[in-house]
């Protein structure tokens, strides 16, 4: 990492970083008003957002560090930990409970071992439910990193897990992937 400041615990952005985070800092009338984009700028070059981070980040911010907790913890996309591998989210909203969510949840559940909220014992797989993936016509959804799977069906998610285990790429059955 081409460090351009360490601050905090040895915690640091890189070059790029430092320059992202200048140019968003830059589009705010206020530290606190960058917050959120700030912490997506930390934990897309870390993974996570860890407790050295959050000390860093309202260091840099102005802001007591409470008040970066807040929404670290607050908002499901933010995390405190280092993830698995492949973060698996259901969607758990009404549309989807409607379409089959429970379902598939549980069959995850199983053929995972593990509950919602929780990883594999070997790193590669995180079960999370969140509260809509804006695709209520098409449910049950799961999204993983910026892919969107639709329709979902318990054969469908296990096609999905049996390609991520052989190590291929994520490939959703639908044409409406996050990626700009």
């Amino acid at each position: 990492m081409d460090v351009a400041a360490r601050d905090r615990g040895g915690f640091a952005l890189s070059a790029a970083g430092e320059a992202r985070l200048a140019r968003t800092l830059a589009r705010y009338p206020t530290r606190e008003s960058a917050l959120m984009p700030a912490l997506w700028i930390v934990q897309d070059e870390h993974g996570h957002v860890p407790a050295v981070g959050v000390e860093w980040l309202a260091d840099r911010l102005e802001l007591p560090v409470a008040r970066v907790w807040e929404l670290v913890t607050f908002y499901t996309m933010f995390r405190a930990e280092p993830p698995a591998r492949h973060v698996l989210e259901v969607c758990r909203n009404i549309s989807c409970h409607i379409m089959g969510a429970p379902g598939v949840l549980a069959h995850l559940e199983k053929r995972l071992g593990v509950r919602a909220g929780e990883k594999t014992p070997d790193g590669l797989f995180q079960l999370e439910t969140v509260e809509c993936l804006g695709s209520c016509g098409s449910g049950p959804c799961l999204q993983l990193g910026k892919h969107l799977y639709e329709n979902l069906t318990p054969e469908k998610a296990d096609a999905l897990l049996d390609g991520l285990r052989r190590g291929q790429p994520p490939r959703p059955d639908t044409d409406r992937d996050l990626e700009g």
